[in-house]
């Protein structure tokens, strides 16, 4: 007798030779019952049959709230710049999957993806992997078959329990530490401080690039002996509006940026990761490479007259730099508008209080995807910070972009942000345009 339809569903068979990059990203979704499955003893299984020793690279491990990202982008032009070859691998994408590994500046390929899925599965056997515990143990075969001298990783979520930290890093980077996945990681500063310090290892340096490190971070940093360079105290950033200078206390040194669309700190950081890693470098030229890094979806500009910017913003942490960002930009001329999309698991309240004292108008639309909050929900959870906001609803966020504009003057300024599937919605309307 054929097995049982359920039975079919808990052991999906894998692809076969010929199948497709969206047929196995598909597998990767079926294969374990649980989007996220917190811990390292699975993967680390897997980890030891595909690299019996560490892989034999320089690899740096970055975690935070907010502003890996820009982090990640800035460490690698750098890096590439000095003549490094170097690899990444980030998460979540915002339109194709293959944005999650680049070699030497290049997304991965889809036949590398798949021969690298196929190693994967060969290797777990009956352990079941998440689709991101896949993906990484994906991306570390393409990092070594790429042979590159430089492995940049960013973690997923927390860091301690992360996929990412199966491997020992050569430098550690804490970008920022606020609230956010409080049904993974709490609700407290402190624990989540204490979950993102889970990537430093004993003696080796790290980086926290906020103001404020939580107590739990530095506990961590005194109790393995890590030589932080922290901002604050090694290095502090002076904005002077169309420049900013990045100044070293141990060396006295001074090395001036231009003005960035991207968060300073996370700027900050990968210059100070770079001389980290780099000592012998000159400084000269770090402020023409940093100008270059463009981060697809961290402010980035998509049309002028009006200017449309999208941001992949979540919660109020992130919301909070926005809206710092945006009131520097406002016309006393113009509108500010604000077209929004989230998941339901977001503080989507916060994020309307960082937001609402600068924006005169709220677009709102329905996300239909995992997760995605429908425009009514969204509406009704927006109206509880203060019913006088000024609401025009959408059932999707191309459609109240698509609104935005119809109403908007030249003067005005939108913005659209929410979540990595807004930007994405938003992105794909503009191209289509």
């Amino acid at each position: 007798m054929p097995p049982k339809a359920d039975h079919l569903s808990r052991h999906p068979e894998a692809p076969g030779a010929g199948a497709t990059l969206d047929q196995w990203l598909s597998y990767l979704e079926s294969i374990h019952p649980a989007e996220i499955d917190l811990g390292l003893d699975r993967v680390l299984m897997v980890l030891r049959r595909l690299f019996p020793r560490k892989p034999k690279a320089r690899i740096i491990t970055i975690a935070g709230t907010n502003g890996k990202g820009s982090t990640v982008a800035c460490l690698e032009a750098l890096l590439m710049a000095a003549g490094r070859t170097t690899g990444t691998y980030i998460s979540p994408h915002l339109q194709r999957y293959n944005e999650r590994v680049r070699v030497n500046g290049k997304d991965i390929g889809d036949e590398e993806l798949i021969a690298a899925f196929s190693k994967v599965e060969a290797a777990r056997k009956n352990i079941t992997l998440t689709y991101f515990e896949f993906g990484t143990l994906a991306a570390f075969l393409l990092l070594a078959d790429a042979g590159v001298e430089d492995w940049i990783l960013e973690v997923g979520l927390g860091g301690r329990l992360d996929a990412v930290n199966v491997l020992d890093p050569d430098l550690a980077i804490i970008t920022s530490v606020d609230i956010d996945h409080v049904a993974f990681l709490g609700n407290d500063r402190e624990i989540i401080g204490f979950e993102k310090a889970g990537i430093l290892r004993p003696g080796i340096p790290a980086i926290y690039a906020d103001i404020d490190p939580p107590r739990s971070v530095l506990q961590q940093v005194a109790a393995q002996r890590v030589k932080l360079q922290r901002l604050g105290h090694s290095y502090h950033i002076d904005d002077k509006g169309r420049e900013v200078v990045v100044h070293f206390r141990d060396d006295d040194l001074a090395i001036s940026l231009p003005a960035l669309s991207l968060p300073l700190n996370s700027v900050a950081a990968a210059v100070a990761a770079f001389r980290v890693l780099e000592p012998q470098q000159s400084p000269d030229s770090v402020a023409e490479v940093v100008a270059r890094v463009r981060v697809p979806g961290r402010f980035e500009k998509l049309a002028s007259h009006p200017d449309v910017y999208a941001d992949v913003g979540h919660n109020p942490h992130a919301a909070r730099w926005l809206a710092t960002r945006l009131e520097s930009m406002k016309s006393s001329a113009g509108r500010l508008v604000a077209v929004y999309g989230a998941l339901s698991d977001k503080d989507v309240e916060g994020v309307v209080l960082a937001m609402s004292p600068i924006v005169d108008q709220w677009y709102l639309g329905g996300l239909d995807c995992p997760r995605g909050l429908a425009i009514g929900e969204l509406s009704e959870r927006v109206t509880s910070v203060d019913s006088g906001l000024d609401i025009i609803e959408s059932t999707t966020v191309s459609g109240a972009l698509q609104a935005a504009l119809a109403s908007a003057n030249p003067n005005d300024l939108i913005i659209a942000f929410g979540s990595f599937f807004t930007v994405a919605e938003i992105r794909r309307y503009h191209e289509s345009g």
